[in-house]
């Protein structure tokens, strides 16, 4: 493999961060790859994910397995997308170049990070909630103030928010292995945590609540009766969505890996399974909050506050941990080197990061919750409308047409073989914008009713299957547009 040196006059497309992982940095195991994921399932969204589908009519059977099962599904683009980094060292914004051009991957890579800069402002301010709830615990009363104006919120509450982001941003300055150490030291205690919840919630209500008991209301002479298919699609949809981040720059991790069987095992170990079973147990706990408290609490801030004496402080801090943990794994890392693509000479990893975390306060997360009615269901489809087609593109670019073989050198060249005209591959562009357009409608409705009002039923029912579509439609357009190019690509680059 070329050495660090062989591309260190090429500071348009290479830096230190960029290059191909070394020996030594490969030292990420199953078991690492297994508790990054742990990390990252244990999260409050993913907690209250349960909550939406049971909302929506299913039982909590159902709810489950929706959950289950779109994770399995979405564990296939991470198993095959991660399969280049474990054998080549080089993040997702390399691997783009192979098909999108060296110049055309920055494309993939913006989308990719913008998507991770609002998810990470949006938990950054989860977090401070956090904060701001146990600071008015431990007063004894909730804090209060006046909003302040242009942001909505009053002092306290974005003091937290910046004390929150504050916390954060000692991993941003130590880098990748300080996440990795702490995904891999905090995973073992949230799984405990879980447990230990679980007990709670069952000793004080005395069992398992009425949630369970209730059935689906999709059943014959159920409220939805027959209309389970309109809610199970989108619902799958956006369980795919969750993770479609991650299914792109999973790359990112794996290049650390010891071995393509450690990559495999620790993404097939981690993470459907423990997301099917932080449902469960979501819809346990709050099964029983109805006992308890007289309603569900599906939030496990609002659960949390609700305890008494060193529990709600205990409980406080490992969802603040839990916050932090998942949200530099699956917010930082992919747009901190998908940032520094865009101009390696200019920007470095730590640079990106630094970024990322700039754009999480500037874009006031606070503002996007409250504006966007349904954010889990709008944010998740839609943005999984978009990198599905670059899913799509990369998969049948790796596999069908270069079967897993790259020119690592040719990655870091311009003028290369993956340079195509003027450094862009207009046959993925043109992909991924057929991909994307079948959704665009359908978006526009869910997002903005009021605005688009007669988006059309067709139009609505494909972007159902929003991500599955986009998916498709690239690769088969990717697939076609390709045909006989990449063999004459090579032949071109040998005669030169």
């Amino acid at each position: 493999m070329p050495t660090d040196s062989h591309f260190s006059a090429r500071h348009e497309l290479w830096n230190e961060d960029l290059a191909p992982t070394s020996t030594l940095q490969r030292t990420w195991r199953w078991y690492h790859f297994a508790a990054l994921w742990v990390g990252m399932v244990m999260c409050i969204p993913a907690y209250t994910l349960a909550a939406s589908l049971i909302d929506s009519g299913m039982s909590w059977q159902q709810a489950v397995g929706t959950v289950f099962l779109g994770n399995l599904i979405v564990l296939v683009p991470m198993l095959l997308i991660g399969h280049a980094g474990a054998k080549y060292g080089i993040p997702y914004a390399v691997l783009a170049r192979a098909s999108f051009g060296t110049r055309g991957a920055r494309l993939p890579a913006v989308l990719r990070a913008l998507v991770a800069c609002g998810w990470y402002g949006i938990q950054t301010w989860f977090g401070g909630m956090m904060i701001y709830t146990l600071i008015g615990v431990l007063l004894g009363h909730p804090l209060a103030g006046d909003k302040i104006a242009g942001l909505g919120i009053n002092f306290g509450q974005l003091a937290c928010f910046l004390v929150f982001w504050a916390i954060q941003f000692y991993f941003v300055v130590h880098g990748i292995e300080s996440i990795r150490k702490l995904e891999t030291y905090t995973a073992p205690i949230k799984i405990l945590i879980c447990f230990v919840l679980l007990v709670w919630a069952y000793r004080q209500a005395g069992g398992f609540g009425p949630i369970l008991q209730q059935p689906s209301q999709f059943v014959e002479g159920g409220k939805k009766a027959g209309q389970f298919s309109a809610v199970f699609w989108p619902s799958l949809t956006a369980m795919v969505g969750f993770w479609a981040t991650l299914a792109l720059n999973i790359p990112d991790f794996t290049r650390f890996a010891k071995s393509q069987r450690d990559q495999f095992i620790g993404q097939a170990v981690g993470l459907p399974a423990p997301m099917g079973l932080l449902a469960a147990l979501a819809v346990f706990v709050t099964s029983a909050t109805v006992v308890i408290y007289g309603k569900a609490l599906w939030d496990p801030v609002d659960l949390a506050s609700r305890m008494t004496g060193a529990a709600v402080l205990i409980a406080l801090i490992v969802l603040l941990i839990d916050t932090v943990s998942v949200n530099l794994a699956a917010n930082l890392v992919g747009p901190a080197y998908d940032f520094s693509a865009l101009s390696p000479r200019r920007i470095s990893y730590k640079v990106g990061g630094y970024i990322t975390v700039g754009i999480a306060i500037a874009i006031m997360p606070w503002k996007i919750l409250e504006s966007t009615q349904g954010y889990i269901f709008t944010w998740l489809i839609g943005y999984s409308a978009l990198l599905g087609p670059v899913a799509g593109i990369l998969i049948v670019d790796y596999y069908l047409l270069r079967r897993t073989e790259l020119q690592v050198d040719e990655l870091y060249r311009e003028g290369g073989q993956y340079s195509y005209r003027g450094g862009w591959n207009w046959v993925a562009v043109l992909a991924f914008v057929l991909g994307v357009l079948p959704n665009l409608p359908g978006f526009l409705g869910a997002a903005f009713p009021q605005s688009f009002p007669d988006v059309g039923d067709l139009f609505r029912q494909i972007y159902t299957y929003a991500w599955f579509v986009g998916l498709g439609i690239a690769a088969a357009v990717y697939r076609v547009g390709m045909a006989g190019k990449v063999g004459a690509e090579r032949t071109a680059l040998g005669r030169a």
